[in-house]
């Protein structure tokens, strides 16, 4: 929709857009499961998107068999640079066209760079399609997200957000012991092998259903900047640049206080708690619809903040379980406000590709986030520091969204408008 039809942004809607009003019906995860098509366009995306899990662990071990460790990160940072890359344009093209075709293609060029990444001809060629792997990864999250309006009534697109966001999390925990499981029966090229495979099958089960065939973007006016044209939309991309810096600092800085704490081992378990936690998080804010009328993209990110400062203590490992899984419990609710501020804002005909910056942008956050957190616990050597990023960089998500909103139009970001 243009970028000045909404006069309240960043805040949740209870209505999608071009939808009747809600009526007060069950918005609970499992009437959104029991709609028609909607358990399977998310289980096939799911599926499909296993490689974000397990490529890059799959990248490395198969690099470490015959190259460095510096060699070995250029290679995941090719693959991931392809998908920041690669996702917003393929969505730009589904948004113009239609999604199997987008969806069919990607998937093979996607396939080739894993391919000839295994093939290891040489060194560039291999980067190459290491890159050329990410590029073509199908856009699967921002092709589900579109659907959800067309699969849903209003008042539960929401909830579907919300749930695509927790389930996500098993992508993440799935994705090693995918790897590691090909790695163990093929040998080093397995894990690449199976990251295919996985990317290909939930391709052809999201690609067939009759949703996703039956979609069509909507006809606008085109605008070379597509939906960065949008100042409103530049500012939450901006924001989930911050909040990704903020996770991606989190993992370094758990690796880093595992070392301190004698057990490297123990940085996998506090990773799995957080993630546990974004788990929880995401169901309570489906259940609870008193915090989804109540939440605003300034506050989601502020509370976002205050659940990462109590790792400052560094405490125990046992307790630092508890708190990494606390930090973890107000992401899917911050993305979800941030999801349906896309969807209000983003000009018309560019939805999908707006949902792939999204991704981009958490991405890109996420790796210079975890980039300068490694370079700040080289220079200081104290484990406390690696988690100061990630309040902070919150906290001035949370701030510029309020400066922008009382500049914008002299109202806070509340729901009520």
């Amino acid at each position: 929709m243009p970028e000045n039809s909404a006069n309240t942004p960043y805040t949740e809607s209870t209505n999608a857009p071009g939808s009747e009003p809600a009526s007060p019906t069950d918005t609970s995860a499992l009437a959104v499961l029991r709609a028609p098509q909607t358990a399977r366009v998310l289980a096939a995306s799911l599926l499909g998107r296993i490689p974000l899990g397990a490529a890059p662990l799959a990248l490395l071990i198969f690099a470490r068999e015959t190259m460095t460790l510096t060699v070995a990160g250029l290679l995941v940072g090719a693959y991931t640079a392809g998908m920041a890359v690669g996702q917003p344009m393929l969505a730009r093209v589904a948004d113009r066209w239609r999604q199997p075709p987008v969806l069919w293609l990607a998937m093979v060029v996607s396939t080739v760079g894993f391919a000839l990444t295994a093939a290891h001809v040489n060194l560039p060629v291999t980067v190459f399609a290491a890159a050329l792997a990410g590029a073509g990864a199908p856009p699967f999250e921002s092709c589900l997200r579109v659907l959800w309006r067309d699969l849903l009534p209003a008042h539960q697109v929401q909830t579907a957000y919300t749930l695509d966001i927790a389930v996500q999390e098993a992508i993440f925990i799935l994705g090693p012991v995918v790897t590691l499981a090909a790695v163990g029966l093929v040998g080093p090229s397995g894990g690449l092998a199976a990251a295919a495979l996985f990317q290909a099958a939930g391709t052809a089960w999201f690609a067939t259903t009759g949703a996703v065939r039956r979609w069509r973007g909507e006809p606008a006016v085109r605008h070379w900047a597509g939906p960065l044209r949008a100042a409103r939309l530049r500012l939450i991309l901006g924001t989930l640049v911050l909040v990704g810096a903020g996770v991606g600092s989190v993992t370094v800085a758990a690796t880093a206080y595992a070392e301190a704490s004698g057990a490297r081992s123990w940085a996998g378990w506090l990773l799995a708690a957080q993630a546990t936690g974004a788990l929880a998080g995401g169901l309570l804010y489906v259940r609870f619809t008193g915090l989804r009328r109540h939440a605003t993209l300034p506050r989601a990110t502020a509370v976002f903040a205050a659940g990462y400062v109590p790792l400052l203590l560094t405490p125990a490992p046992p307790a630092m379980l508890v708190l990494m899984a606390v930090s973890g419990l107000a992401l899917p609710p911050l993305l979800t406000v941030a999801f349906v501020a896309i969807d209000r804002v983003a000009p018309v005909g560019t939805v999908a590709e707006a949902f792939a910056w999204a991704a981009t942008a958490f991405s890109v956050g996420s790796a210079g986030g975890a980039a300068v957190n490694g370079a700040l616990l080289d220079t200081s050597g104290r484990v406390t520091v690696g988690f100061v990023l990630a309040p902070v960089a919150a906290a001035l998500a949370s701030g510029l969204l309020l400066l922008r909103g009382r500049r914008g139009g002299g109202t806070e970001f509340t729901s009520s408008g």
